[in-house]
């Protein structure tokens, strides 16, 4: 049974919708039949079908011949409104896609981090993210104590990463590594030798600590209180490796967090676990509550542990895990 003239190419128009809205919204622009055909790399003919199969599925005129262009009537300048946006964005959407995809690896990170975490914890880290994302503005911010929780408050940086002993309401802080703490002397040092340390042993000599503002001089000063041990301070000095310097000197003895050790350390000094007497640092992220993480700070903390933030919805909640 042969079908009737309109059903064919009707039928034909549903089933590609974009190739005659192309075709319609090229025409208008170019005002020429011809002219749509060269910019589509069509034959005249193939253009003037899918103009008049637009016309029979929209049941109106939609374009007429204005001397030697050819114009919209009312009815076509209405579907051209509505239909050029949706065809520039189809013809469009490979490469909008790709560069939104770029965009992923785009943009800028700010991690706010101490000294000690920027020194010994970050570097491999680091390295990989600049690997996987070479087009992201990493920015580490070298602060510490109030000053990083400052910076994650106003949103000046994404999120910190070092060590946290009292977390704040607002934040969240998810612990990742450990490390023990470590007494530090001269090889040649009297407590060097001995077999095992007391805290006792540890008071005739003065110790080189960070500044008092910081948690590990809190920290030291805390044990001591609490054992009712007397010890002496005989250098205040912020920055690891300027303390493993001056224990080397002989200008005193110094309990650190092994974090700061290295095998090139451990040829000019003794290392000894006080781990009987003060507890561990752990090194980890902190976020502040209900900040939604880009996908740059996502691919930060994954490097540092995979699946840190668990749940799917952490990053718009804010949530702990803890």
């Amino acid at each position: 049974m042969a079908s009737s003239p309109s059903s064919t190419p009707r039928f034909a128009y549903k089933g590609d919708r974009l190739k005659p809205l192309r075709a319609f919204c090229q025409t208008a622009r170019l005002g020429s039949v011809s002219r749509a055909a060269e910019a589509l790399y069509l034959s005249q003919p193939a253009v003037t079908l899918q103009l008049q199969a637009l016309e029979r599925e929209m049941g109106v005129r939609l374009l007429e011949r204005s001397g030697r262009r050819i114009a919209l009537t009312r009815e076509g300048q209405e579907l051209y409104d509505l239909a050029r946006p949706l065809v520039e964005g189809m013809d469009g959407l490979d490469a909008a896609f790709h560069e939104r995809i770029r965009g992923l690896d785009a943009g800028e990170l700010n991690v706010a981090a101490g000294s000690s975490t920027i020194l010994y914890l970050l570097p491999p880290i680091v390295e990989a993210f600049r690997a996987a994302h070479p087009e992201v503005r990493l920015s580490l911010h070298n602060v510490t104590g109030a000053g990083g929780l400052d910076l994650l408050r106003s949103d000046g940086v994404d999120l910190a990463v070092g060590s946290m002993l009292d977390v704040p309401a607002d934040l969240s802080y998810e612990p990742v590594y450990r490390f023990e703490p470590m007494l530090i002397t001269p090889r040649d040092h009297p407590l060097a030798q001995k077999p095992s340390i007391t805290l006792e042993d540890l008071s005739p000599y003065g110790l080189i600590l960070p500044p008092q503002r910081l948690t590990t001089y809190r920290l030291i000063d805390l044990v001591f209180q609490q054992n009712r041990v007397p010890y002496t301070v005989a250098l205040e000095v912020g920055g690891w490796e300027v303390i493993k310097q001056y224990v080397a000197m002989g200008l005193g003895i110094s309990i650190v967090t092994a974090i700061c050790l290295t095998e090139a350390d451990r040829e000019r000094l003794s290392a000894r676990s006080l781990a009987e007497y003060f507890p561990s640092r752990t090194y980890g992220v902190v976020v502040r509550k209900g900040k939604y993480l880009s996908p740059q700070a996502r691919a930060f903390v994954e490097l540092i542990k995979p699946a840190l933030f668990e749940r799917g919805d952490y990053y718009s909640t804010g949530q702990s895990e803890r």
